[in-house]
């Protein structure tokens, strides 16, 4: 019987070489926006990830593009504010969502890029897909389901993809995955896959890098 929400399957040789392609360009920062009129021209397709405060949303990006340090970790939940674009070859923006559910930013901040992030989601024809980052330590919490309802509303494709999936045993991973199943087969935006990666492993990556390349 198919499992609702599969593993995604490890990209075939061309594919995988797609994807290797587009990710083997220099990835450069193009700008961190906090306001809807700073966004970059919409001329050619994106992909956002979204994800709690520290769930290795820099780290992964940092792993799929092959450079340490262009996407920023920051140790301090909620640091990053702004939406900050990177390139990917000549073809494709990849979009660095503030981390949500951090409690050490005031307020009105927190508000000023709710407000952001819904505009951005809703008003950007070029976003092709949304990936949502959950920690395989934790599944999909309370804060992740905020973000779920977001994308559903914004009529926004998301793929789920668990990180640090190598600090899970494997029997734990099995628990966490019926988990993020369960949650997923309440949003209609979900995609109907999972990616499961590890940024130190290496695992996932290429997977990842092959649905971002193979994209329309």
């Amino acid at each position: 019987m198919q499992l609702p929400f599969p593993l995604a399957d490890e990209p075939d040789a061309a594919t995988a070489e797609k994807g290797r392609l587009l990710f083997a360009a220099e990835s450069t920062f193009v700008k961190g926006v906090v306001a809807m009129d700073g966004l970059p021209p919409p001329d050619r397709m994106e992909v956002c990830f979204a994800g709690r405060s520290n769930v290795g949303k820099s780290t992964l990006i940092n792993a799929l593009t092959g450079t340490k340090a262009l996407a920023r970790a920051s140790n301090t939940p909620g640091r990053t504010q702004e939406i900050n674009f990177f390139t990917a070859a000549d073809s494709h923006y990849l979009v660095d969502l503030p981390g949500y559910g951090y409690a050490n930013a005031p307020l009105p901040v927190v508000q000023r890029w709710q407000r952001l992030l819904k505009q951005y989601l809703s008003g950007r024809q070029t976003l092709r897909r949304a990936f949502v980052l959950i920690d395989a330590r934790h599944g999909v919490k309370k804060v992740d389901e905020e973000i779920l309802s977001l994308l559903d509303s914004s009529a926004v494709t998301f793929q789920a993809v668990l990180t640090k999936a190598d600090k899970v045993k494997e029997k734990e991973r099995a628990k966490v995955l019926d988990q993020v199943r369960g949650a997923l087969s309440k949003h209609p935006a979900a995609y109907p896959e999972i990616i499961v990666t590890s940024s130190e492993k290496g695992w996932g990556i290429p997977t990842l890098r092959a649905i971002i390349a193979t994209l329309e």
